[in-house]
């Protein structure tokens, strides 16, 4: 065989360049797979679940088959007139005793923050006296305040007196409860509205005299404001314990709902379970609407705080049945 002068002829075919491997460049990526991805599985909250769900499923069974409870007898006294005329009642110490309670608490939590050392001495013995004087004291004391003072006077100390009062006359059984739940929930109140002050950042108060307002307007639109996010919970707490202080108005001759309560069980001595149960299920339905309450107004006076507010509970349930759908459509979809 001839061959070509200046070519190379070898025996067998030269692969090409791109198929010769060469370390320096990545390998070809692998394509890619779709996969499903699985929950982390938490065995332990399942199982704490079920013995939840079985406790809970005994109690109810309890409630509801135990004869002792008198369902039938809870029926018949939960609407009766005289219970709801004892609701009614309670109602109205609470909500006076609430707003007085708290005006008095503002005032002497401005009180306790003042530069004036007298008003600081006369707003702290006032915290410290009825923040230990059991509230039942307090209304018995009241109660038999006429034994007392027969008469109240303002006038000049020493001297003689511009108006006279017949205390027996004014303090009748609501006036009674009210002023004395008022002045053991505005001692309480004080310190929750001192606490949601002192919350405010230093900076809003040198920010809010640095533009000169004055104090009033610095106290009304700006402190007290973003307070109240710190002030509402905890108040919330003490109206709550204000709904059921208020049984024990009984003692000063106020039928409420817990006197009616115990006006009817000395009657029917045979009810006094079955009344109990009413009372019981009244106070958990007012301290409830307390509670919607607070979230909203919390809600609120958060808007300032939080970047999304926190959803309310038809938001959340929208939320729920929005995720079951997408989830269920994902499913069926593979």
């Amino acid at each position: 065989m001839s061959e070509s002068p200046g070519i190379a002829v070898s025996s067998g075919s030269a692969p090409p360049a791109e198929a010769i491997p060469r370390p320096d460049l990545p390998a070809a990526p692998k394509p890619l797979v779709a996969q499903r991805v699985l929950p982390l599985r938490h065995p332990g909250r399942w199982i704490i679940t079920v013995v939840v769900l079985v406790l809970v499923a005994q109690i109810t069974h309890g409630l509801a088959t135990n004869p002792f409870f008198q369902w039938d007898r809870f029926q018949y006294w939960f609407l009766r007139p005289t219970i709801l005329d004892g609701l009614l009642v309670t109602l109205e110490v609470a909500l006076y005793s609430a707003v007085l309670g708290l005006l008095g608490g503002i005032l002497l939590a401005l009180a306790r923050l003042s530069r004036s050392p007298v008003l600081r001495a006369v707003s702290w013995i006032y915290i410290w006296l009825f923040r230990s004087v059991p509230l039942i004291v307090v209304l018995l004391f009241l109660y038999n305040f006429s034994a007392l003072y027969k008469t109240l006077s303002l006038g000049v100390p020493f001297g003689p007196a511009f108006f006279t009062f017949d205390e027996s006359r004014l303090a009748t059984d609501m006036v009674v409860a009210v002023v004395g739940l008022s002045l053991n929930e505005a001692a309480y109140a004080a310190e929750v509205v001192r606490g949601g002050i002192l919350s405010v950042d230093q900076g809003q108060h040198e920010a809010a005299a640095a533009l000169g307002l004055p104090k009033r307007y610095q106290f009304a639109r700006i402190v007290f404001p973003q307070a109240l996010r710190s002030i509402t919970p905890n108040y919330v707490n003490q109206l709550i314990g204000l709904i059921k202080g208020t049984s024990l108005v009984f003692y000063v001759s106020l039928l409420d709902l817990f006197g009616s309560v115990q006006s009817m069980g000395s009657t029917y001595p045979g009810d006094i379970v079955p009344l109990l149960l009413v009372a019981t299920i009244w106070y958990l339905i007012l301290t409830s609407l307390v509670s919607v309450v607070q979230f909203y107004v919390e809600r609120y006076y958060s808007r300032g705080a939080l970047r999304i507010p926190s959803p309310t509970p038809l938001q959340k349930l929208r939320t729920g049945f929005g995720d079951v759908r997408a989830r269920v459509r994902r499913e069926t979809a593979i």
